[in-house]
């Protein structure tokens, strides 16, 4: 009699059934976030994503994490509609959390522990409220297996090694900065909104510059006519 080997598929959900962020603000912040990061890394081989569920256990549905904003280097950046493991092999070199008054626990106790497990390099958290962390951004670099808090600058900014950026908690909102030429990264809106501003300054430059030299004209003639 022969034996018959049954395999049994199974099913990784691709959502959790909860709201992406608990209100407009952090919903819109972390979509803001995503936005930044992926023009920051357009072209590059760097996977930016967020509220997707990120399996870590093959085989255990119930073994998955959401991060809010995360980011994979050395990844290639197609869609994806959930994210394992075992399949993709690279854990998120860094991750942000935009914590809220119902994930502070599980953002500050259960998360790092369990991102630290991972392999995540970087942690972040930012509380766009201000209501539940102070000061409303922290960041933590792994040391081995534990966390180590990223000390932050005078203006209370941190340096993610990772990103090769600086981040600092403006206004209710996380901004980037470049390290390397220390500006602050745009969304395709701002960036439009800055071109504009630096054509309309350029205009009336021209303009300025070219009344100038109708006015020395006109003084020239009038010097060369004997009317000074």
């Amino acid at each position: 009699m022969s034996s018959v080997i049954q395999i049994t598929s199974v099913s990784y959900p691709e959502s959790d059934g909860k709201p992406m962020g608990e209100t407009d603000q952090h919903r819109k912040e972390m979509i803001r976030e995503m936005e930044l990061l992926e023009r920051f890394f357009q072209g590059q081989q760097v996977y930016v994503s967020g509220d997707l569920l990120v399996y870590y256990e093959q085989g255990n549905p119930k073994k998955f994490v959401v991060p809010d904003v995360f980011v994979v280097l050395g990844l290639e950046p197609r869609d994806r509609r959930i994210y394992k493991l075992w399949i993709e092999r690279q854990s998120p070199n860094v991750v942000i959390e935009v914590t809220s008054r119902k994930t502070k626990t599980k953002d500050t106790v259960k998360k790092p522990a369990l991102y630290a497990r991972l392999g995540v390099r970087e942690y972040f958290l930012f509380d766009p409220t201000e209501d539940y962390l102070h000061p409303p951004l922290r960041g933590n670099r792994l040391a081995g297996d534990e966390y180590q808090p990223i000390s932050a600058d005078a203006q209370g900014g941190l340096v993610s090694r990772e990103l090769g950026l600086r981040l600092q908690a403006e206004s209710g909102q996380l901004m980037f900065y470049r390290l390397d030429t220390g500006q602050r990264l745009l969304t395709a809106e701002e960036a439009r909104r800055a071109e504009a501003e630096a054509r309309r300054a350029e205009a009336e430059g021209r303009r300025a510059a070219e009344a100038e030299v109708a006015r020395l004209r006109e003084e020239l003639r009038r010097l060369r006519n004997g009317q000074a």
